[in-house]
């Protein structure tokens, strides 16, 4: 399949930490790829990089063919790409319209002049900016809620609002960091046929998870990190059997006794 984002020698470093370290990645269009990792793998540092809230301090990304590597993170969403956050950030005063309606900024193109006083390229920019924030929030199934408050809605729903927030752009490119963090198991299950619907609509899901039921379960592919560097590569089944990526979660010992054939199961950490 043609790559939609790669990544070649990325690498981010903090004084003496090398959160990054020369990472290769390649991101099939159309595809759910999963990034996992222990704990301080440089997931997080990794997505920071790609959506340009970080610059790294080697290497290089492209999107659809083009170097993205030191534009800035506004520029990168005009382009198509799209993400949301650990930590829930939504506007609580503001309805779920209002909210969705913020996620589509980097497309508008009115002046000043034309929103104060209303002309025509900003009330035509409006009204389509409505209906594309009403598409996404059918998508994420918050139609119903667009008129609350986003502070009224359950966590679940909250998590569901961030997405059609960063969906209301049509990105080609949707980074979704821990979208299953604090969900049940009722709301993991809703969550993962929401991301399916997202690659069916015509979007790239790229997404860090600990939940490793749910990334199994979702992913076509899968990259894993450890202390920075990328060391595996493949399908979801490839990937639970790598004493590789067993050791890094379990340590050597386990990974040993994997290998000799017993079973243990492979927890996110």
């Amino acid at each position: 399949m043609t790559a939609l984002l790669e990544t070649a020698g990325l690498t981010r470093r903090f004084a003496g930490l090398v959160a990054v370290d020369a990472v290769d990645m390649r991101v099939a269009a159309g595809a759910i790829h999963a990034v996992i990792g222990p704990n301080g793998a440089g997931k997080t540092t990794l997505f920071n990089l790609i959506s340009g809230i970080d610059q790294p301090s080697a290497g290089r990304i492209t999107l659809g063919g083009q170097d993205i590597t030191r534009l800035p993170a506004y520029r990168r969403a005009a382009l198509g790409v799209a993400r949301t956050f650990q930590n829930i950030r939504i506007f609580g005063a503001m309805t779920v319209l209002e909210n969705v309606l913020t996620g589509l900024h980097p497309t508008l193109h009115a002046t000043l002049p034309e929103v104060l006083f209303r002309l025509g390229r900003f009330r035509r920019e409006e009204a389509a900016s409505i209906v594309q924030a009403r598409a996404a929030l059918d998508l994420a199934g918050l139609a119903n809620e667009a008129g609350l408050k986003a502070s009224a809605l359950a966590y679940g729903d909250q998590r569901r609002l961030e997405i059609a927030r960063a969906m209301a752009g049509r990105p080609r490119l949707l980074l979704l960091d821990e979208p299953a963090a604090g969900l049940n198991p009722a709301e993991t299950l809703a969550l993962a046929v929401l991301i399916r619907r997202i690659r069916e609509s015509g979007t790239t899901v790229l997404l860090v998870e600990h939940d490793m039921g749910f990334v199994m379960n979702i992913s076509d592919a899968v990259t894993v990190l450890n202390f920075g560097r990328h060391i595996f590569d493949g399908a979801p089944l490839e990937v639970r059997q790598s004493p590789v990526v067993i050791e890094a979660y379990l340590g050597h010992k386990v990974a040993a006794r994997l290998a000799e054939g017993a079973t243990v199961g492979v927890r996110g950490a």
